[in-house]
């Protein structure tokens, strides 16, 4: 449906087919006459990973709040995802969440999540957009640079070089352009070209190396779950996450910190494995057959660009997604928050095309707030991690791995911070004191426990 108003008969860019781009193109799609997509990759068949995106060839989570929004704006998407062999349901019943030295209480939460690939994902969103009679794609196409009014206080569109031999350079004009582009975005260097000033930066250096591999999933492995997540701790700083996939798959993908480095041959990662706090994690992959080799990705730092903080910015201009904020990508929040940027954007956008950028800024601020502090207070519970550690960041560690031993035995618990984790509820939520009660209150009882060990929950099994 389009809407009527200001926008009418106007048109607008969006640079990267990101998903931050997908969805913030189907926004674009019910204001403007034309939408026009830049891809530098081409389009790959259904389900392979696209080139730009190496980390599609790790785990992904699609969070609740996000897949959500994804099945507002693509009505049927979770059906036909599910058709496609993706596991859809309960994020407590069949998960198994590791923190702490034990796995939290599973139990009806009522949070739904879907594990799926990034690339299969990505494609049936694609196919979707692109089935759209006012959107076009430009594939294999590299932006050069924005087109402006002699003033450079509004964009008017972009300069673009068809990657193949003999290509020349051409224009192309727009009434909106919008960065997605990702974590390396040219939008600052941009913006310096033109006279303006570059967003200010705020970075935790954070050294994460990540692989992954697939195997196949038998039905012996872990039944009655699909995914399971060891999170990072002072005593462990590692993560493991498995997660089920289409056509009898899983994906393992674990992560370290400050550089360390991950075997990329079978025998190794099964070894490195071994060694990680979540025995479980060993038992499905220990007999299980490959289906590719070890992939490797890294990432350097959290980054994020504050663009709500800057006094000037060309009309007819903003930035979204990964080139907006890039997290830690152990923690599943870049999909999600795209998607709630995208919504943000759609109000915006009806809000017309007076001060667009500061009140689309200011409003992805706010979305973005939450996640970044959880991600990097997160990050901060880490020894090697350097960073400002206030008093209130070292209470809510302090409080957070508390709440988790209470979680290993009160489903309630854990359901309150799977609310916080899949965005459906704010960090401060953790603190009410129905919460705060149960904490407590479970933390006592695992201290009056001697010789307490960890809980096998359904689905897990002790070795034979």
């Amino acid at each position: 449906m389009t809407h009527k108003h200001s926008w009418s008969n106007k048109t607008a860019i969006v640079i990267g087919s990101s998903m931050a781009g997908l969805l913030a193109a189907r926004v674009l799609a019910n204001y403007v006459e034309q939408v026009t997509l830049i891809e530098r990759d081409t389009f790959p068949a259904a389900g392979e990973n696209r080139k730009g995106v190496p980390q599609g060839r790790h785990a992904h989570a699609v969070l609740a709040h996000g897949l959500q929004i994804m099945e507002g704006f693509f009505p049927g998407l979770i059906d036909t995802l599910i058709s496609a062999g993706a596991d859809y349901g309960d994020a407590s019943e069949l998960a198994r969440w590791y923190h702490e030295g034990d796995y939290h209480q599973p139990a009806a939460s009522g949070i739904n999540a879907i594990n799926i690939s990034r690339p299969h994902l990505e494609a049936e969103i694609r196919t979707r957009l692109l089935a759209l009679p006012n959107l076009q794609a430009w594939q294999g196409c590299d932006v050069l640079g924005l087109l402006t009014t002699p003033d450079s206080s509004r964009v008017t569109g972009v300069r673009v070089i068809r990657r193949r031999p003999g290509s020349a350079e051409e224009t192309l004009s727009a009434d909106l352009v919008i960065d997605a582009s990702g974590r390396g975005s040219r939008s600052p260097a941009w913006l310096a070209d033109l006279g303006y000033e570059r967003p200010p930066e705020e970075s935790v250096k954070i050294g994460v190396n990540y692989t992954s591999c697939t195997y196949e999933r038998r039905p012996e492995h872990m039944p009655g779950v699909n995914a399971l997540i060891m999170a990072a701790s002072p005593e462990d700083p590692r993560v493991g996450v498995l997660l089920s996939q289409e056509d009898n798959r899983w994906i393992l993908t674990v992560a370290a910190y400050m550089g360390e480095q991950i075997p990329l041959d079978h025998d190794g990662l099964c070894a490195y494995v071994r060694s990680m706090a979540a025995p479980h994690l060993y038992e499905v992959i220990k007999d299980a057959r490959p289906l590719s080799d070890p992939v490797a990705h890294k990432i350097p730092t959290n980054l994020r660009r504050r663009y709500d903080r800057l006094r000037r910015f060309p009309a007819g201009y903003l930035v979204i997604g990964d080139a907006l904020c890039s997290f830690n990508p152990i923690y599943g929040q870049g999909m999600s928050v795209a998607a709630l940027e995208a919504q943000a954007l759609g109000v915006c956008l009806a809000g017309g095309e007076h001060t667009l950028a500061q009140r689309f800024f200011t409003r992805a601020a706010q979305i973005i707030d939450t996640p970044w502090s959880t991600a990097v207070g997160n990050d901060l519970r880490l020894p090697a991690i350097e960073g400002p550690r206030t008093l209130m960041t070292r209470f809510i560690n302090w409080y957070i791995t508390r709440l988790h031993r209470a979680a290993h035995h009160d489903a309630l618990v854990s359901a309150a911070f799977l609310k916080v984790i899949h965005l459906l509820a704010p960090p401060p939520s953790l603190l009410h004191p129905a919460v705060v009660w149960r904490v407590l209150r479970g933390n006592l009882r695992t201290a009056a426990i001697t010789g307490h060990t960890p809980q096998l929950h359904p689905g897990i099994q002790k070795e034979r």
